[in-house]
This record gives structure tokens, C-alpha cells and sequence, in this order.
């Protein structure tokens, strides 16, 4: 008989999280112990015997619920945003202390939209330009996406490897921000608009050409089968893995 793991989903009665507590529910592999939302206590983690927590909440409580998680032997998958480079510094001290515990940090749980992403890194290297355009929901608190700034960081080390320079802008004045965020070199653009779910583009420009890769999820059931790939891979990656394509063979 296969490993069955006890899973708590943290953020359960959210869009996310209850997508989450289903998926659980009818894996043969897994037994959902726990479903907290936002006022039950971390406790409840720790008494259900969880093994791994799926954290789905938001940026404001999410490196309280993983530190809580690793400082108990519990391992993570996190699909919240807002983790900057100085929490990921803290959370990676913390892992050196329980080396042990794995922790999975993932934009995107979405395969279709990791292999965009990997497609767009590559691809990056043989064309002069390249941006990145996210749209999302209007209930979305973040932008750009950590999909999107994941996206542009591995196109800008795509790049920089390949000895490929920025991409040609001649603007010099941009009072309204028109151009976006700019990621490692790359532009950013976001979209919040009524009926999107999640959707991403990557276009890339060269002399007489055009590339576009896109990837959409039009419902969070497309998530899914990240998430349940990243609670049964998480305990044999110790330490923090960032993005779903840590688990892939994407060489």
C-alpha cells in the first residue's frame, strides 16, 4: 500500500483553499485532517497529526503559518504570494535549523502555466525583446503576480547566461506608469479585470517576428493537480524549494 498523507489546508473556505480541501478529499493518497480558516488556531495543525500543510491564505499571515509549520516538523506547500526576498532569507535560516523539513514555495500550481514559463526562458535567449502581461481577477490583492515576477526572473537569467542584452526602450518619460513594473530588466504589465481567472502572456519580438506564448486557466480546478504533485513530492526536497518546476524533469 502506498504512503497515505495527513494533510492540513490552510485557508480552506477560500476559492483556493476549498478547491484544495476537495482535491485532498477524493486522493487516494492523502487524508485531509485538518481545515482551518482564518480564525482557528495554528494548534489544531499540530493536534490533528498533519504531516503537510497546504497554505492557500494571504500574504498577511502566511510566513507566521509556515514558520509555525517548520518549527513543529511539518512540511509545506505554499501557493500565497507575498513572499520578498527577505522573508525567503528568514524562512531559509529557519530550514537550516530543521533540515529535515521541506517547503514548497510555488507562483503556480498550474502545469500548463510552468511550462510557459520554462518555454518563455528558453525562447527568451533568441529574441531582442520580450515582456510579460498578467491578468487576473479583480479580487486579486498583488501585483504583479508572483507568477509574472517569477516569469520575468527566469527569463532575465535565461538571458543574462545566454550574454543576451536588455530589450530596446527608448521611453524617457512615463509619468502614468504606462510601461509597468519592471522585473529584472523585464516589463511587467498586470490586468485586473471582471470574469478572468488566471492568464499569462509572454511576448517576444525580433526583427520581422513575433512569438507569443500564453497559458489561461479559466477555473482554480486547474490548479489542483499541482497541488497534490507538491504535497507528495514535498518531504523529498528538504530545505525551500521555489516553483513547482523544482518537482519536474524540465532539464
Amino acid at each position: 500500500m502506498s504512503k497515505v498523507w495527513k494533510v492540513a489546508v490552510l485557508g480552506a473556505a477560500g476559492r483556493m483553499g476549498s478547491e484544495a480541501v476537495k482535491a485532498v478529499n477524493t486522493a487516494e493518497d492523502m487524508d485531509l485532517v485538518a481545515a482551518l480558516g482564518s480564525s482557528d488556531s495554528l494548534d489544531e495543525v499540530v493536534e490533528s497529526g498533519a504531516e503537510v500543510i497546504v497554505d492557500l491564505t494571504v500574504p498577511d499571515v502566511t510566513e507566521k503559518n509556515v514558520r509555525f509549520a517548520v518549527e513543529h516538523g511539518i512540511h509545506a506547500v505554499v501557493g500565497t504570494t507575498g513572499w520578498d526576498d527577505q522573508k525567503v532569507a528568514n524562512l531559509r535560516d529557519l530550514l537550516t535549523q530543521h533540515p529535515q523539513v521541506g517547503v514548497l514555495i510555488a507562483p503556480n500550481f498550474a502545469i500548463g502555466s510552468i511550462l510557459a514559463t520554462e518555454f518563455a526562458a528558453k525562447a527568451s535567449k533568441f529574441f531582442e525583446s520580450v515582456e510579460v502581461i498578467e491578468m487576473h481577477h479583480p479580487n486579486k490583492v498583488d501585483a504583479p503576480s508572483g507568477t509574472a515576477v517569477h516569469t520575468a526572473h527566469k527569463i532575465a537569467e535565461a538571458r543574462e547566461e545566454a550574454g543576451v542584452g536588455a530589450s530596446p526602450d527608448a521611453t524617457t518619460k512615463d509619468e502614468g506608469g504606462s510601461r509597468g513594473a519592471v522585473v529584472d530588466g523585464v516589463h511587467v504589465h498586470a490586468v485586473r479585470l471582471r470574469g478572468l481567472v488566471a492568464h499569462q502572456e509572454i511576448l517576444l519580438g525580433d526583427a520581422g517576428q513575433q512569438l507569443v506564448i500564453r497559458h489561461d486557466s479559466f477555473d482554480r480546478a486547474s490548479f489542483m493537480p499541482g497541488v497534490l504533485l507538491g504535497v507528495r513530492e514535498v518531504a523529498a526536497h528538504p530545505g525551500l524549494t521555489h516553483g513547482l518546476d523544482g518537482f519536474l524533469d524540465l532539464s
